[in-house]
């Protein structure tokens, strides 16, 4: 099974961070993939990753829209920046690619 973490964040913190999310968790649980999201938004720092979740995630899908905080803690992991529109519109079809390019 595929495991992943992700941090979604956007420039006012509001709701793409919020919506890119949930379209990445939706479309984790019907893939049948393990995912854990970590939202940056404007109040701060929710559901933040743990060191055990990052350690066994087979990749990190990043939102490139902002920087993202902390984001040394993800090194030696491969990663794919998205923006937060991409993750909403867009979330099966790219957690569809990583499952193809991990052969998970």
């Amino acid at each position: 099974m595929l495991k992943l973490v992700a941090v979604t964040s956007c420039p006012s913190g509001v709701a793409h961070t919020y919506l890119a999310a949930e379209s990445l968790q939706v479309a984790a649980d019907k893939l049948n993939v393990e995912m854990y999201v970590e939202t940056q938004g404007s109040i701060g720092t929710e559901n933040e990753l743990t060191t055990e979740q990052i350690k066994s995630a087979d990749a990190v899908i990043l939102t490139n829209a902002v920087s993202i905080k902390n984001e040394d803690r993800f090194k030696g992991k491969p990663v794919l920046r998205v923006s937060p529109s991409d993750c909403i519109k867009k979330s099966d079809i790219i957690i569809k690619k990583l499952q193809e390019k991990l052969g998970k």
